[in-house]
C-alpha cells in the first residue's frame, strides 16, 4: 500500500500506516525522491507511529532515505517509534545514530524549524534587518 506523502510549506511528511512490504519501502523511497526535487523540499517527516515491528530491511531503508534526501539538501526527522520498536532495534543491533529522531510530529516539525532557522542565519537570511 502506498505511503500518503503530504506537503506542508517546505517539508513532506509521509506518514506510514501499516507494516511496509519491500517493494512498499522502496516506492516510498522513489515518492520522496521525486517529491523532494518537485517541491524543492527542506524537511522531510517519516511518521512511523503505526508500526509496532520494523524488520532490518525497513530500519535500513529509513537511513537510506535520510542519507539520499540529505544529499539533495533535505534534512529527515523520523518520528513516532514506539517503545518496543525502539527496543527490538537495539537489541538487533539496528540504530539511527546518524540521523535525528523525534518523539512524535510536533517535535520533528519544531526540529525542522530550528534547522531551517539556523540555516537562514548561517546564510545571512535572517539578520535582522
Amino acid at each position: 500500500m502506498p505511503v500518503p506523502i503530504l506537503k506542508q510549506g517546505t517539508y513532506l511528511i509521509a506518514s506510514v500506516q501499516s507494516a511496509l512490504t519491500d517493494a512498499d519501502t522502496e516506492r516510498l523511497q522513489d515518492d520522496l525522491m521525486t517529491q523532494v526535487s518537485r517541491y524543492r523540499a527542506h524537511g522531510i517527516i517519516v511518521d512511523v507511529t503505526a508500526i509496532d515491528v520494523m524488520d532490518s530491511f525497513a530500519a535500513r531503508s529509513l537511513r537510506t532515505i535520510a542519507h539520499m534526501t540529505q544529499l539533495r539538501g533535505a534534512e529527515t526527522v523520523i518520528v513516532g517509534l514506539q517503545p518496543e520498536v525502539a527496543f527490538a532495534m537495539v537489541q538487533l543491533g539496528l540504530t539511527f545514530e546518524d540521523m535525528h529522531t523525534a518523539l512524535d510530529l510536533e517535535e520533528g516539525l519544531a526540529w525542522l524549524d530550528r534547522k531551517a532557522s539556523g540555516r537562514r542565519q548561517r546564510d545571512g537570511r535572517d539578520s535582522g534587518r
